[in-house]
């Protein structure tokens, strides 16, 4: 097969065209690929494509040129697949993750008077595709996270914890498991505020969130329910190791001491704790016992946990 005719167009082409014979020796291969390569067609007719290229998936490589000579169809391979399978420098003026271009590959079967007898691979460079999508993707997942965080704490918002505490409600409910629920307050933050200043109540607020969500487990979920009021989710948990928690919860709040402006603050919390039982119906139910239970511990002093039970348990 002579590629006179075919070098004078597809030295034109800004993608790169690579030809194999049946034994996998490169046979053609156009300026794009010359370029990118640095490699002369001469310095690697009839080499290995392996040779040439080590970096190749060998066994994958086989199989997709393997599929081609049997179907004798194209196969297609995308960058989201695999960002490249040549390693081609890019020369974009762009940054990205990788010193190789993105490529989608096409594996093209060649016939001469129907009998195969080559296989035209066309890289196609999608460098610009691949970063833009994944900047993209990148701010969406970045304006997803900002729509279930709290802006000044950085745990999770109300919105988003409740749409977590009905999840996790149900499930609960559909498997007959565990699920608790703990809202703390902190004691006397107006009194605060008025002494101190918002500034000050800000940045209790934000080392408080900071202290208790590296206290809990990866399976718990917190968010701030609202001004200085947080929660807690407890899947499979029942009032036992809810009132561990919250114990702790509440010695790490006691134990806290924040320096706002050369003076020293100390803050407090109350702590109310639900379980679920059968006649919870609605996720809100659960809300609604943690919330009398947390102001029957300020009732009783603050700084203390109390447990939802017809208010007769009180730790």
């Amino acid at each position: 097969m002579t590629f006179s005719f075919c070098e004078k167009v597809t030295d034109q082409l800004n993608s790169g065209i690579l030809v194999l014979d049946l034994e996998n020796r490169i046979v053609f291969w156009n300026n794009f690929m010359a370029i990118h390569a640095n490699k002369k067609l001469a310095d690697v007719f009839e080499m290995s494509v392996y040779d040439v290229f080590p970096e190749l998936p060998r066994r994958w490589f086989e199989r997709k040129l393997e599929g081609v000579k049997q179907l004798n169809s194209p196969s297609f391979c995308s960058w989201e697949q695999r960002h490249h399978l040549f390693e081609l420098p890019h020369t974009r003026p762009i940054t990205t993750d990788s010193h190789y271009m993105a490529q989608n590959i096409t594996f093209t079967p060649v016939t001469d008077n129907g009998e195969l007898n080559h296989i035209c691979i066309l890289i196609e460079d999608v460098t610009d595709v691949c970063h833009y999508q994944t900047m993209l993707r990148k701010t969406l997942d970045e304006l997803a996270m900002a729509n279930r965080i709290d802006g000044l704490t950085q745990i999770f918002n109300r919105k988003h914890w409740e749409e977590c505490l009905g999840q996790e409600f149900s499930r609960a409910r559909r498997y007959d498991a565990d699920l608790a629920l703990i809202m703390f307050d902190l004691d006397h933050f107006k009194r605060l505020n008025d002494t101190y200043g918002h500034q000050c109540g800000d940045t209790v607020l934000i080392e408080t969130s900071k202290s208790i969500d590296e206290l809990i487990r990866i399976s718990d979920t917190f968010g701030r329910y609202g001004g200085e009021e947080f929660a807690v989710i407890l899947p499979e948990t029942g009032v036992v190791g809810a009132l561990d928690v919250a114990e702790k919860i509440r010695q790490r709040i006691e134990d806290i001491s924040i320096l706002y402006k050369d003076t020293p603050i100390n803050i407090t919390a109350s702590i109310g704790i639900a379980t679920l039982c059968d006649e919870d119906y609605r996720y809100e139910d659960l809300i609604s016992k943690a919330d009398q239970a947390l102001y029957q511990a300020k009732d009783n002093g603050r700084n203390q946990v109390s447990v939802y039970q017809n208010m007769i348990a009180c730790v």
